[in-house]
């Protein structure tokens, strides 16, 4: 592991550090078999060395799923057995992920105190705080570098923006949420991945674990409100809009006509185990109860047929491993009625070849998601990265 110095070129993207689509995602899953017995530590090694090939990435770019904090979160998964493998370099990255969370607060804090919106790439989980807060919680749970992350998304939450006159929320993402989807004015982003959903499950997984920062129920309460204006109820069962416009805003309802695919990063799969989690974490047994039944409802044979992908991200590995989650935590019985048909949807959706070999999207995710369907929970923790657990 001679090959963490740190690099802080932001022209130079070092493949193998993506956690997405490099070896750091495919070491996961090896360390994961690794641990179920399923493979064998040389395997993992072998995995986790091509991972840190080269100077590990500490620039701006550096995230949960890229560089430094994916590298971190890795070696954390391969000590999960209490073996205390790669300890100089988990000493050394946790050390970097700190720096990275005060150089991007202090990145974040300039743009508030400017009142300007940022874009989702700041706070939101893939590429932002709430997910180098995730690599913290999970390797550094104690540090004052998370504290500094929980309040700053508190109050990112809580501090309302007037932008041309609309109040928006103060997460509001001043850019498109696809290349071929236009947002004039920006939007505001309600996904897992993305989005209120993502800040959602951070700040209530902290706090069930117990941190807590002042603000950080405020925010949790907001945010639940949040959903619970835009949730749309139909013959279907209870959805949300993937993300809010500004003409959404000011009609009062969402543009879109009915539901998409309850996938984990937009759907309702994704945003009913937030506010599930939300529940746990305020002791809300009726939240908790109604979280669970639009889950379910999300998991019907008519709402699944519009997963077409295998993957975690859009496809049904990330429902099932949601679901999986959600039901270990449940206070109704409707999720679980569900299970049997969704790793049925599981089995059949995965016997088609991956489109490619990476995390969120191919083989990778989809190896990790089986290895749950025989060996749950997972013994590594590697679905944390997806803010379910």
């Amino acid at each position: 592991m001679s090959t963490l110095a740190a690099s802080s070129h932001a022209d130079t993207a070092i493949p193998a550090q993506s956690l997405a689509r490099g070896m750091a995602g495919t070491a996961l899953l090896r360390i994961e078999q690794a641990l179920n017995g399923t493979g064998t530590w040389a395997g993992a090694h072998a995995a986790v060395t091509a991972a840190a090939t080269g100077p590990a990435d500490a620039s701006p770019r550096a995230s949960l799923f890229y560089g430094v904090p994916a590298l971190a979160f890795v070696l954390h998964a391969a000590r999960a057995d209490g073996q205390p493998r790669y300890q100089a370099a988990v000493t050394t990255l946790e050390a970097r992920v700190e720096r990275i969370a005060r150089q991007r607060l202090t990145a974040a804090a300039a743009r508030m105190a400017s009142g300007t919106a940022g874009t989702f790439n700041e706070h939101d989980l893939v590429y932002g705080l709430t997910g180098i807060g995730v690599a913290l919680l999970r390797t550094a749970p104690a540090s004052s570098s998370l504290d500094a992350v929980l309040d700053y998304l508190a109050r990112l939450v809580t501090t309302p923006l007037i932008l041309d006159g609309d109040p928006v929320p103060g997460w509001w993402s001043d850019r498109d949420p696809d290349p071929l989807v236009p947002t004039p004015g920006g939007h505001a982003n309600l996904g897992m991945a993305h989005g209120a959903a993502g800040l959602l499950a951070f700040l209530s997984l902290a706090a069930i674990s117990g941190r807590t920062v002042d603000g950080q129920h405020e925010a949790i309460a907001s945010l639940c409100g949040w959903f619970d204006t835009w949730r749309q109820e139909t013959a279907d069962g209870t959805w949300w809009p993937e993300w809010i416009t500004r003409a959404d805003l000011r009609a009062g309802h969402p543009a879109r006509q009915g539901p998409g695919r309850p996938s984990w990063c937009y759907g309702t799969t994704g945003i009913a185990r937030a506010l599930q989690l939300a529940a746990i974490a305020d002791g809300d047994t009726a939240r908790q109860a109604a979280a669970e039944h639009a889950m379910a409802a999300g998991l019907s044979v008519p709402q699944l047929g519009r997963i077409t992908e295998p993957g975690l991200c859009h496809g049904i590995a990330g429902v099932y491993q949601t679901a999986v989650r959600a039901t270990a935590d449940a206070v109704t019985p409707h999720i679980r009625r569900r299970l049997p048909g969704l790793a049925a949807a599981l089995a059949c959706q995965t016997r088609t070849p991956a489109p490619s070999s990476s995390l969120l999207t191919g083989s990778t995710g989809i190896g990790l998601t089986l290895e749950t369907a025989l060996h749950h929970p997972p013994r590594s923790g590697w679905d944390s990265c997806l803010l379910i657990t």
